[in-house]
């Protein structure tokens, strides 16, 4: 069926639905990803949506090729055509799946995880994307009911197969990347371009040919051994190289990616990294040109920086739970233009309301041309104006336990509590946010204030120490930690 292994013959005693997540399938392969899952996966995926094309795009990881294959191997079976468009960004998926009109698209990634991680992210027609409420959990049943050998998707009637179309996307995508631009305002900036080894490199590459824009590649070819560790420029240690490479080569601007580029993130001309919470604040106005009462979706870590840029250019903040999946549900029922998190995803309504890693540096771009301005000149007024620790993630013994005792201890004296993602509390100057995560055992603290960097460091101090208090300890760092 999906190969030489039998279904169900997943190795270890690791559960094989361990991999279905809130908002996608990621684990290790192969115990918990493997080729069975993958083409019982494809199965599931036609059996819930409607139509009979899906693209199917896959990373530079050296396990993606065989899930692929199998991947597309159960939708074929299971009636449905399939549309390989080779190795890709996860956004190349989301853009042929709508442009194209298809029923669906897969992209075989586990993004950020380390090289022997691989993952699959679904969505249906208009890239809407398939999560846990909305259809993933009933795929994860059906497939862990077809490796035991039984369900609706080993008993259905056999179906006239689909067919595979191998077809690059790459060109229209690039077409519509460059309608973001005007390449008539643009300035020769120098650019730090660090492809991570990933999946940015051949884009950046392509897009050259078409900017004004000086650009230093750095580890720009697919290398799924990842030889210069796990792509993912969140963790601090992982920022060094392209923040020296910005000061070496006296760049204007540096830009890093995780391993499939969904994720952008930025590097002022001194080589320092920028927290992406800022970014959100400054994409929003650039979103809302000509765009008056518009609405601009945020996450509730970080907000006050945010609802003020977005109020200030005419638009209406709206605060969601946090995750790609609630995000984009609540921009296509607002209509959003813009929607962003501080984890480095930026959503647009001209993208199908999908995220981009590519879209949010050409709009910074183009703003640092016509400002005539540096990054820093954009950003760091309102990292004085409202300082952040950045995201601390947090091991503890008992989560749950731990965001009681926050609560008890700081609530009674908050101005507010809100419940959208975790328990945020505000106060006349400190605001804080602390959640668990939905797609790894961490809890996730985020702090700031109204232009006190001393009262960040302690309050920072407070909440780490009352969420501690039980034993845990501090995982990796993300962000400007205090």
């Amino acid at each position: 069926m999906a190969g030489s292994a039998l279904p169900g013959a997943v190795g270890g005693s690791t559960s094989p639905l361990a991999a279905f997540k809130a908002y996608d399938v990621r684990g290790r392969v192969p115990d918990e990803v493997n080729e069975d899952i993958a083409y019982w996966s494809g199965r599931a995926l036609a059996k819930l949506i409607s139509g009979r094309r899906v693209a199917v795009g896959r990373d530079m990881r050296l396990s993606g090729t065989a899930l692929s294959d199998a991947l597309q191997r159960g939708l074929n079976d299971a009636g449905v055509d399939v549309v390989d468009l080779g190795l890709v960004g996860t956004e190349q998926v989301y853009f042929a799946t709508f442009a194209w009109e298809l029923a669906g698209g897969v992209m075989v990634t586990a993004s950020h995880n380390p090289a022997d991680y691989n993952g699959m992210k679904f969505v249906r027609d208009k890239a809407i994307p398939i999560s846990g409420d909305t259809g993933l959990q009933q795929m994860s049943e059906w497939v862990g009911q077809a490796l035991g050998g039984s369900g609706p998707l080993v008993t259905e009637e056999p179906r006239t197969p689909g067919v595979r179309e191998a077809r690059d996307v790459t060109e229209e995508y690039l077409a519509h990347l460059l309608t973001y631009v005007d390449l008539r305002r643009l300035r020769p900036l120098r650019i730090v371009a660090n492809g991570g080894d990933g999946m940015a490199g051949p884009i950046i590459q392509k897009l050259q040919c078409h900017l004004p824009f000086s650009i230093t590649g750095l580890n720009m070819e697919p290398d799924g051994t990842f030889p210069r560790g796990v792509p993912n420029p969140l963790l601090v240690e992982n920022r060094e190289a392209t923040g020296s490479a910005v000061r070496k080569a006296g760049a204007d601007l540096g830009l890093a990616w995780d391993g499939d580029f969904d994720r952008c993130f930025f590097f002022d001309e001194h080589g320092d990294f920028i927290e992406g919470y800022y970014l959100v604040g400054l994409l929003a106005q650039q979103a809302l040109r000509g765009s008056a009462g518009g609405r601009v979706v945020h996450d509730p870590r970080l907000v006050w920086n945010t609802i003020e840029l977005v109020r200030d250019a005419g638009g209406v903040p709206v605060m969601n739970k946090s995750g790609h999946a609630f995000i984009k549900d609540r921009m296509r029922r607002e209509n959003a233009v813009y929607g962003g998190e501080m984890s480095a995803h930026h959503y647009f309504r001209r993208f199908s309301f999908c995220d981009s890693g590519m879209i949010p540096w050409l709009l910074v771009a183009t703003l640092m041309s016509e400002s005539g301005g540096r990054l820093s000149d954009l950003v760091n007024a309102h990292i004085a104006r409202y300082p952040s620790s950045g995201e601390i993630n947090l091991e503890l013994p008992d989560p749950a336990a731990a965001l009681g005792r926050f609560r008890a201890a700081l609530a009674p004296d908050a101005l507010s509590l809100n419940e959208i993602d975790g328990v945020s509390l505000e106060f006349e100057c400190w605001r804080v946010n602390v959640r668990m995560s939905n797609t790894e055992p961490l809890v996730r603290v985020n702090v700031e204030t109204r232009g006190d960097k001393a009262l960040l460091g302690r309050k920072t101090e407070e909440v780490l120490r009352l969420l501690q208090e039980d034993g845990g300890q501090e995982g990796r760092v993300e962000g400007a930690r205090v």
